[in-house]
C-alpha cells in the first residue's frame, strides 16, 4: 500500500506554527517584493499539523535503504561504509566558504590538497599522473578514451578505431567506447572465467586502439595473463586501458601501472569511501602512462614558484572536460580516507575485501551454484539456474526473497556470462557475524524454493509495495504523481 501522500492527510482548518526569526514579517506580509509579484490566491498547500508532517518524514526516510540500514552486496558497486568523519572534514568552513572563482593565490590551501591527492593516486595506481577532473566512473572512462584516441591521433594512426572489450565487460565499457568515437569488438571468456588470450591474438589488429580490461574483472577475478596481453597490445602499437571500477581488491597489494596499463579510472566513490548510490555525486579520476601526460583535461595544478596556480597553456590537451577541477568535496572526502589508512591501511583494505568475499564463496557454494569454483577477489558469482530447472524460482525471485529478509539484493543477471547470475560483494566493512546472517538468509530462500517457491514469485510482502514489473516500468516511467 502507497505511502498517503501530505494532501491525502491534509484537513481544513490544522495548521503548523514556527516561531519568527529577527526581521521575520508576520504571516500574510510579504516585505521586499513588489505588488504585482504577489500572489492573488493562497496557495494550494495541504493544511497540517507539525507532528503530522514530522511524522510523514520521518516514515518516508524509514523507507530508504543505504549501507548506513543493511548490508548492501551488490556486485561491482563496492558499497562499503562511507566514515562519517570524511563528512565531518568535507563540512569544515575552511573548505566550504572557498569558492572555485577565486583567484588561486588565496586557494592555495584547497590546490595543495588536489595536487597531494593526485600524487597519492598516481602512487597507488603506479601512474605518471593523475587528474582529477571526471565526474564519475563512466566519465572516467569516456575521458581516458579520448585520451587514447588523441595519442592515436597525434601519431598519424587515425584507424586505429576499435577497441578489444571482454564479453564479461561493465555496461559502461561500450558506451563510453561509442562516445568517444571507437567501435567495440567483444573478446571471449575462456574455462577459467578470464581473457581468452588466443581470441585476443587473433583480433588485436592494426584498426585496434586499445584493449579495456576490468581487472580483477566482473567475475571476481584476477585476470592472471595482463602482462602478457600489456605486452601483446604495445608490440601491435595499442594501449591498454583499465576500469578501475574493483580496484578495492588491489590496494596496497598491486599496482595497475606495473601490469602495463597505460590508462585506468578510478571510482573515488567506491574504492575511496565516498558515498554513492543516491548518497553522490561521485568521482572518476583518470590515472596515465608518462606517454600520455601531455593530454590530460586543463587547468592542471602546477608549482610556480613555490606557489600554486592554474596551468592552461597545454597545446597536447584534450580540453576541460569538467567544470573547475570536478567534484572537489568527493575528493576531499578521499583525501581524508586516503590519510587515516595510510599505506599498511590500504593494503588491510583489500585483505578484508578478499577474505570476506571468500569466506561468502565458501559459505554458500554447497547451495548455489558456484560457475568458476575457484579462489576470488573482492566478489564471488553464483548461478540460480539450478533453482529455476528444478522449482522454477529465478535469480530476481531470490532477490526479491532477501528483501524480506531485511537485506538488500545483490547484482542479478550480471555478468551476462553467468545465467541467472547473483553477484556478490560484501566489502571490508562488514563483519563476519553480518555474513553469517546474509548466509543464513541465502540458504532460507534455497530451503523455501523447494518447499514453497510460491512464496518466493509472490516476494517481497514486506515492502509498501509489492513486485513491480520492471520492464514495463523502463518502458513507460510514470515519474509523477497523478
Amino acid at each position: 500500500m502507497d505511502h498517503p501522500t501530505l494532501f491525502e492527510k491534509s484537513r481544513p482548518g490544522r495548521r503548523a506554527h514556527r516561531p519568527l526569526g529577527p526581521g521575520a514579517a508576520p504571516s500574510g506580509e510579504a516585505p521586499g517584493i513588489p505588488e504585482k509579484a504577489r500572489r492573488q490566491t493562497p496557495a494550494s498547500l495541504p493544511a497540517l499539523s507539525e507532528l503530522d508532517v514530522v511524522r510523514h518524514f520521518t516514515a518516508l526516510s524509514r523507507r530508504n535503504v543505504g549501507i548506513d540500514s543493511t548490508f548492501y552486496p551488490l556486485g561491482s558497486c563496492t558499497m562499503k561504509y562511507n566514515p562519517k568523519v570524511n563528512e565531518a572534514v568535507a563540512s569544515l568552513p575552511g573548505f566550504t566558504r572557498v569558492h572555485p572563482y577565486q583567484p588561486a593565490g588565496t586557494a592555495q590551501g584547497w590546490l595543495g590538497l588536489l595536487k597531494e591527492l593526485e600524487g597519492f593516486l598516481a602512487e597507488i595506481g603506479g601512474f605518471h599522473a593523475v587528474t582529477l577532473q571526471p565526474a564519475a566512473g563512466a566519465h572516467g572512462e569516456l575521458t581516458g578514451l579520448l585520451l587514447i584516441r588523441a595519442r592515436h591521433q597525434e601519431a598519424g594512426e587515425d584507424r586505429r578505431n576499435i577497441v578489444l572489450v571482454p564479453d564479461s565487460a561493465h555496461g559502461t565499457n561500450p558506451a563510453s567506447c561509442t562516445l568517444s568515437g571507437f567501435k567495440t569488438r567483444v573478446l571471449q571468456s575462456d574455462k577459467r572465467g578470464l581473457v581468452d588470450v588466443s581470441d585476443l591474438e587473433k583480433k588485436a589488429g592494426d584498426d585496434t586502439a586499445a584493449l579495456m580490461l576490468t581487472n580483477p574483472n566482473t567475475l571476481g577475478l584476477f585476470e592472471e595473463d595482463v602482462c602478457r596481453m600489456a605486452e601483446l597490445l604495445h608490440d601491435r602499437g595499442a594501449l591498454v586501458y583499465m576500469d578501475g571500477a574493483n580496484l578495492n581488491a588491489l590496494l596496497g597489494k598491486a599496482r595497475p601501472g606495473d601490469f602495463g596499463v597505460d590508462v585506468m579510472h578510478y571510482n573515488l566513490h567506491k574504492t575511496f569511501s565516498t558515498p554513492h548510490g543516491g548518497g553522490g555525486p561521485g568521482s572518476g579520476p583518470v590515472g596515465v602512462a608518462e606517454g600520455l601526460a601531455d593530454f590530460l583535461p586543463v587547468p592542471r595544478i602546477v608549482d610556480r614558484d613555490g606557489s600554486l596556480a592554474l596551468w592552461w597553456d597545454a597545446p597536447r590537451s584534450i580540453g576541460q572536460v569538467r567544470s573547475f577541477l570536478g567534484n572537489a568535496g568527493v575528493a576531499l572526502k578521499a583525501y581524508a580516507y586516503l590519510r587515516r589508512l595510510g599505506a599498511k591501511g590500504l593494503a588491510e583494505t583489500a585483505e578484508g575485501a578478499v577474505l570476506n568475499a571468500n569466506y561468502l564463496m565458501a559459505r554458500l557454494k554447497a547451495t548455489y551454484h558456484l560457475p568458476f569454483d575457484r579462489t576470488c577477489m573482492h566478489e564471488c558469482v553464483f548461478s540460480a539456474r539450478p533453482l529455476v530447472k528444478k522449482h522454477g524460482v529465478r535469480a530476481l525471485d531470490v532477490a526479491k526473497g532477501l528483501i524480506d529478509r531485511g537485506f538488500h539484493p545483490p547484482t542479478v543477471y550480471f555478468p551476462l556470462v553467468v545465467p541467472e547470475a547473483l553477484m556478490i560483494e560484501p566489502t571490508e566493512t562488514e563483519s563476519r557475524e553480518t555474513l553469517d546472517a546474509f548466509v543464513e538468509a541465502l540458504e532460507d530462500i534455497a530451503r523455501t524454493a523447494v518447499s514453497d517457491p510460491d512464496a518466493l514469485r509472490a516476494a517481497p510482502r514486506t515492502t509498501p509495495v509489492g513486485r513491480l514489473d520492471e520492464v514495463r516500468a523502463v518502458k513507460e516511467p510514470r515519474l509523477r504523481q497523478t
